[in-house]
């Protein structure tokens, strides 16, 4: 009896282990099973009120609108955006239809799981990037048998994951270093500008200083008394102006001589010439040209010349040349040296004073002149053409100190103008600002200059080509397949920089360049292309834009973590094929040009003959999915 008990409660333990959950159809991801789990029914997705028996379930026919009944065929992939379009499938109805389910789900064990496009499922090609255990070649069409690779390919995922954790890891640490740095100068900028506002004050209040320093001296030169020139000044002028005439004269004529002395050698050293190749050439010689030079020499040759020159006149201009001081025969210190008038006595009446009185009987008459001046009872002294030491050094002092306090103005308006730019987040272009960073691109060497310029070089040499100077930071959107090296773009809102105002460009416009900035562990150019004409794009990699908080990097971070396929359904909810090389196993690039791969025989099939197909299943559809299309057909609508 005690033995009964026990079975009896064994096997009711045993009931909820042995109840296992129905495995769920091929080609269902996790997010998907709950709509799979009933055994009678199976309900599309997309359309409640269509109700299907689990045995239509991956039939190879589509069922549903939907296509949820083939999740693990391509009995419905003409509902993906990427099936071509046939004009009997351009209806109104089957424009606005898309697919419940985002593909084929690979489990993929030992590696990520992802989703393949079911245009992929049973096309007789393994898609190992996507789905590296084969699954998605099920059927073996062709006899093709695509392994399971999840363990290699993981494995090798595993470690380029860790070098690319590791590579964000060093990105973000650099990123906090040039955040360091960035606040560093922002902080040397703003104490450069409190050094410069002290120095201004300072610097006003020397240029007033020195403004009541030389409006003190005007007035002191204002009042000295001056002595006129009186009549002898025109005489001594006319001294000065006959004695610098003749020295002028006198170096002419030597000029003069020198020249005549030059033009008689190289005459004389011509005429040697010709009278050489007169007697040495041969006159059988039959060249007209010859002839004629030596006819003509002996033309000139006969003629009387004058001589140039002669001793006696040599002797006279030789006399003449010499300076005044030499020759004796003007004594112009006779002239300039005058005698000294009574008048002039009364202007050195302080000479004859005391000389403990000289001082303050200069000061006193100085003070009683600059009064009488002020009040218009006598005039100033004239302007002469040159003023005092004393007051030119007063205008030079002030004028050096107004230029100082200019430029301090102008520094110091620069430097708050720098703190008011853009340097990106955290001012993080301020610790770049100025670095260049260059690359090799065949016929040119392309560089960047943070903040400031891009330049084309040549390697054959010549000038540089400017293709743009710094503008502004922007961003853009990018939607760009990642490569396995991580050098590229990806997908979201990234960080630009424009520079604007080139170059002009021959029959075109001015350069100019967009610089997309991606996260990088170390500042690279990956890319340069010309979009339009003398319009280029550069895609860098720098860890400046480094930030672990903004989404954007997320996505780049993810998309080293996830298939891209898988990304871009996230992201646009819909399904994206990829065409990239797929390094793991070998297979060569799609050619773009190639044909296109049709449509199977299958699908063909089920195009001629979906509408019979229909009518001869009008009694097996259920009443609510007739109405449904009795109301489409009211509406005008083809039915499917």
């Amino acid at each position: 009896m005690n033995r009964l008990i026990f079975g009896v409660a064994l096997v009711r333990i045993a009931q909820p282990v042995l109840a296992v959950e129905p495995s769920r159809p091929r080609g269902v991801g996790p997010d998907h099973v709950k709509f799979y789990k009933s055994t009678n029914l199976f309900t599309c997705i997309s359309n409640p009120s269509i109700s299907l028996p689990p045995s239509q379930i991956n039939d190879d026919y589509c069922d549903c609108p939907d296509g949820s009944d083939e999740p693990g065929t391509s009995a419905c992939s003409y509902l993906s955006d990427l099936s071509p379009s046939y004009s009997s499938d351009l209806s109104s109805d089957n424009a606005s239809r898309s697919g419940a389910l985002p593909g084929f789900y690979c489990k993929n064990k030992g590696h990520q799981p992802s989703f393949v496009p079911f245009l992929s499922v049973n096309d007789g090609v393994c898609d190992y990037d996507l789905c590296c255990d084969g699954s998605d070649e099920w059927a073996h069409v062709g006899g093709v048998k695509c392994e399971d690779r999840c363990k290699e390919i993981g494995k090798e995922w595993r470690k380029n994951d860790e070098q690319r954790k590791k590579s964000l890891g060093a990105a973000g640490k650099k990123r906090k270093e040039l955040i360091a740095e960035a606040g560093r100068l922002r902080k040397q900028v703003e104490d450069r500008i409190q050094t410069l506002q002290t120095e201004i004050q300072g610097s006003v209040l020397k240029v007033k200083s020195l403004e009541s320093a030389l409006a003190d001296t005007e007035r002191q030169e204002r009042g000295k008394v001056v002595r006129s020139t009186g009549k002898h000044s025109k005489l001594s002028s006319l001294i000065q102006t006959a004695k610098d005439r003749i020295e002028e004269l006198r170096e002419s004529l030597v000029e003069l001589r020198e020249q005549r002395d030059t033009g008689k050698s190289r005459l004389a050293e011509l005429e040697g010439i010709l009278s050489t190749f007169k007697a040495e050439y041969n006159p059988n010689f039959n060249d007209e040209g010859v002839k004629r030079a030596v006819r003509s020499w002996e033309e000139y040759a006969a003629r009387d010349r004058p001589a140039i020159g002669n001793d006696a006149q040599d002797r006279d201009l030789d006399e003449i040349a010499k300076p005044d001081s030499e020759t004796g025969i003007i004594k112009w210190s006779d002239w300039e040296e005058g005698e000294e008038s009574d008048v002039d006595v009364l202007y050195k009446i302080e000479e004859y004073l005391p000389v403990a009185m000289r001082g303050w009987v200069d000061q006193r008459l100085r003070d009683l002149r600059i009064l009488l001046i002020d009040n218009g009872i006598i005039a100033a002294s004239p302007v002469s053409g040159d003023e005092s030491k004393t007051l030119t050094d007063a205008r030079d002092a002030l004028k050096a100190a107004q230029d100082g306090e200019s430029s301090l103005r102008d520094e110091l308006s620069g430097h708050k103008d720098d703190l008011e730019k853009d340097y990106g987040t955290n001012d993080v272009f301020r610790a770049l600002k100025g670095q260049c960073i260059s690359k090799d691109s065949g016929e040119y060497n392309y560089e960047l200059c943070w903040l400031e310029r891009t330049t084309q070089k040549s390697k054959k040499g010549g000038s540089h080509t400017g293709m743009g100077n710094f503008a502004r930071i922007d961003s853009v959107t990018v939607d760009d397949d990642l490569p396995p090296d991580g050098k590229g773009l990806g997908s979201g809102v990234r960080v630009a920089l424009r520079y604007e105002n080139g170059q002009h460009c021959w029959n075109g416009p001015n350069r100019s360049t967009l610089v997309v900035l991606a996260c990088a562990e170390q500042d690279e150019i990956w890319k340069i292309t010309e979009e339009e004409k003398c319009v280029y794009r550069m895609e860098v990699g720098t860890p400046a834009v480094c930030d672990m908080n903004e989404p954007a990097l997320y996505a780049t971070y993810n998309a080293y973590r996830i298939p891209q396929y898988w990304i871009t359904i996230l992201r646009k909810g819909k399904i994206t094929r990829k065409t990239k090389a797929k390094a793991e196993t070998g297979r060569k690039k799609k050619d773009p040009h190639a044909p296109k791969r049709g449509f199977s025989t299958y699908m063909f099939f089920a195009n001629d003959n979906r509408e019979s197909v229909r009518e001869d299943n009008q009694c097996q559809l259920q009443p609510s999915w007739q109405g449904l299309m009795q109301e489409r057909e009211g509406l005008g609508l083809e039915a499917a």
